[in-house]
């Protein structure tokens, strides 16, 4: 045999180590075997965020963070419906994620590097791209957040957003007394009832609030600045990597339909398609599903009941929405946003 053929053999011997390696792992991962044997996934939300988690009047959760719930759900058991949402406050998130009551927490938790490293946990991706804002009453007259020495703010604990709104009055030089509430339901009660004069948090869960929550939306200004970088992302225990995999390509699955424009209308007379990057997606070439221990066609399962990215951003935060947000830094890479997945290959 001659010496490239030996390279050749010896690759592709390597090669299936590797992707039995990677099996083995996926099939092993603990929190799987759990979620399967509960027949449910347990997924940590908000209090209440209308366009990321919120339930509706017949007490459905809705939004971005619910759906991503979904989206993981129908990957793992086939079955987008079968989730168990927990609602958590800000202090509650990290310690009942690392004492493994909840299985995932998707609730509008912003990425940085203080929770990366010393929390043990795992964040999956960018699923919204965020910034930090303040809300003032219209009646105030403030248009800038650098008219706002002397106010009251209303801020959570246990968040980003202590810590941000102290750097940001400091640099300013401009003197606050923060209002501190852990409850978010009652932060915004007190904040409408005009025991603060700013509202401080994510410009997502300010319009959230304020189309779900103000007695009167037209009442209350967001201000322009934003006063930090908020990149949301989904987030998991960091001692089972195989689902942490699981949830990091889930995501990836969603953002890469959207480019492949594969939708929840589409996805069966996509099987057809003869763009090799669909058909792997879709489980058509297998592969995508033995890498991670799941069925090959896990990601047409997610695609067909929760849809793409896009159809996802439009029905919780779009301009049909209450919230009328555009898709800004939240469109596609091609069209001129951040939104980007590694390929399917």
């Amino acid at each position: 045999m001659r010496l490239p053929s030996l390279r050749r053999a010896a690759l592709a011997l390597l090669g299936a180590t590797l992707l039995q390696a990677a099996t083995t792992v996926a099939e092993a991962s603990p929190t799987i075997e759990r979620i399967r044997a509960r027949g449910e996934l347990v997924c940590g939300v908000s209090q209440g965020s209308a366009g990321l988690s919120l339930p509706d009047g017949q007490g459905v959760w809705r939004g971005l963070d619910a759906d991503y719930c979904r989206a993981l759900a129908a990957a793992v058991l086939g079955d987008a419906a079968k989730v168990r949402f927990q609602p958590l406050s800000s202090a509650q998130r990290f310690p009942v994620l690392q004492a493994g009551e909840i299985d995932v927490l998707s609730r509008n938790t912003t990425w940085t590097s203080g929770r990366d490293g010393p929390l043990s946990l795992l964040f999956v991706g960018t699923i919204f791209y965020d910034g930090q804002a303040f809300m003032v009453p219209a009646r105030l007259g403030v248009k800038t957040a650098r008219e706002l020495g002397g106010a009251t703010v209303c801020v959570q604990p246990g968040t980003v957003n202590e810590q941000n709104l102290a750097d940001y009055f400091a640099a300013n030089k401009l003197a606050y007394r923060s209002v501190v509430i852990e409850s978010l339901p009652e932060l915004e009660a007190a904040f409408y009832a005009g025991r603060c004069d700013v509202y401080l948090s994510d410009a997502s869960t300010l319009a959230a609030s304020r189309a779900a929550r103000a007695p009167r939306p037209a009442d209350f200004v967001i201000l322009p600045e934003r006063i930090n970088k908020s990149p949301l992302s989904p987030v998991v225990r960091a001692d089972d990597v195989a689902f942490f995999q699981v949830a990091r390509w889930t995501l990836n699955v969603l953002v890469n339909a959207e480019e492949l424009g594969v939708s929840s209308a589409s996805v069966q007379a996509d099987r057809a398609s003869a763009n090799p990057e669909v058909k792997r997606l879709l489980g058509v070439t297998p592969g995508i599903g033995k890498a991670f221990g799941l069925n090959e066609e896990w990601a047409a399962h997610v695609i067909a009941q929760v849809g793409n990215y896009g159809e996802i951003f439009a029905r919780n935060l779009g301009p049909t929405t209450p919230l009328a947000l555009e898709r800004g830094q939240n469109a596609l890479w091609r069209d001129g946003g951040l939104l980007y997945a590694p390929p399917i290959q």
